[in-house]
């Protein structure tokens, strides 16, 4: 998690402090707001209370969209500042309960790799890589690329020979300098070259991966259709009987969202996910667009909001994970089946 405020042009403190005040303003986004805060608590080399703040968010009594990213974070940070054995044993932990989202899996391995644990880091990008990846239908998904490309650079620095998972990550990278010279342990000693043209060389190398960085900011937000659990399916239409028409039964609720989201990745459109809705929320969204919540017109901005708010969680699920709809079955053996 990184601030979205370019770092020279901030009071890094002092945007942690706004932060941590919006977080009390709206606890439905707390988890979000006080993970920036405690990013830029790190930019401002105060890592003891970005501890804090990681502490604070895993000691909530209100569940976590995160946890794993949590603890991830809280590790590679208390390690920067010298609690080592404490760092190791969270990644330890991490390693061990195998989580199924990719972003804890490349945030502790890099952390290993940063502290010149190369072997270490390349068994946990592995690890991760397999167990995410592994029967996974080609193209992977977006959010495990950064596992498979830290997984062929820390392999370039051990000067491992190519494999099946390498072979993947070349053909997923698409800046035109190649994975094996970006992640060419030589290049660092470019940089000290008297040579113009080797200068030049890295120099355009260097370009190349930014502007891979810059393309991986500047991702849209997810297409994100909105799902009503029952309860609040039903608050909702006795609320609003206008959005009957929109909503004639929970059953075909939850179809139409499969459908849609089937329709819209046979078309090729990329980076699709789920927001779940309640009426509280919904209600004051309406009155924020001095609209009315029986405007039909306004659910698909109010779960383009909250997407853009990071609450999305991307369809098709990962492979073993549960349904979106909440039924507590397999997606595959739920809404997923005959996909």
């Amino acid at each position: 998690m990184r601030p979205d405020t370019p770092a020279e042009n901030v009071d890094h403190t002092a945007e942690a402090a706004r932060l941590e005040r919006t977080a009390g303003l709206y606890p439905e986004d707390a988890e979000a707001l006080l993970l920036q805060s405690a990013a830029h608590l790190e930019l401002a080399g105060d890592r003891p209370a970005a501890t804090t703040l990681y502490d604070r968010l895993l000691s909530s009594s209100d569940s976590l969209d995160d946890p794993h990213l949590i603890r991830a974070l809280k590790a590679a940070n208390l390690w920067e500042y010298g609690h080592e054995a404490e760092a190791r044993a969270i990644i330890d932990g991490i390693r061990a309960t195998a989580p199924r989202d990719p972003a804890p899996w490349v945030i502790v391995a890099e952390s290993l790799e940063a502290h010149d644990e190369l072997e270490a880091a390349h068994k946990t990008f592995t690890e991760g890589v397999t167990l995410l990846l592994a029967d996974v239908p080609e193209p992977p998904p977006h959010a495990c690329h950064p596992l498979l490309f830290g997984r062929h650079r820390v392999r370039r620095m051990l000067g491992a020979a190519h494999d099946d998972w390498d072979v993947l990550a070349d053909t997923l990278h698409t800046s035109p300098v190649p994975l094996d010279e970006l992640h060419d342990p030589k290049r660092v000693w470019s940089l000290g070259s008297d040579n113009p043209a080797e200068l030049q060389a890295e120099i355009s190398r260097l370009r190349a991966e930014l502007g891979a960085y810059r393309e991986e900011l500047s991702r849209p937000f997810p297409v994100a259709v909105l799902h009503w659990p029952a309860g609040e399916l039903a608050e909702l239409v006795a609320a609003y009987p206008a959005l009957s028409d929109e909503y004639p039964s929970h059953e075909e609720h939850l179809a139409g969202i499969e459908a849609s989201l089937r329709e819209l990745s046979a078309s090729g459109t990329p980076n699709l996910g789920i927001v779940t809705g309640t009426v509280p929320s919904y209600e004051a969204f309406a009155a924020s667009e001095a609209s009315s919540p029986s405007d039909t017109d306004l659910l698909p901005q109010y779960a383009t909001t909250l997407a853009a708010r990071g609450r999305a969680m991307s369809w098709p699920p990962e492979r073993g994970a549960g349904c979106w709809c909440g039924s507590g079955v397999a997606y595959a053996g739920c809404h997923g089946a005959g996909a």
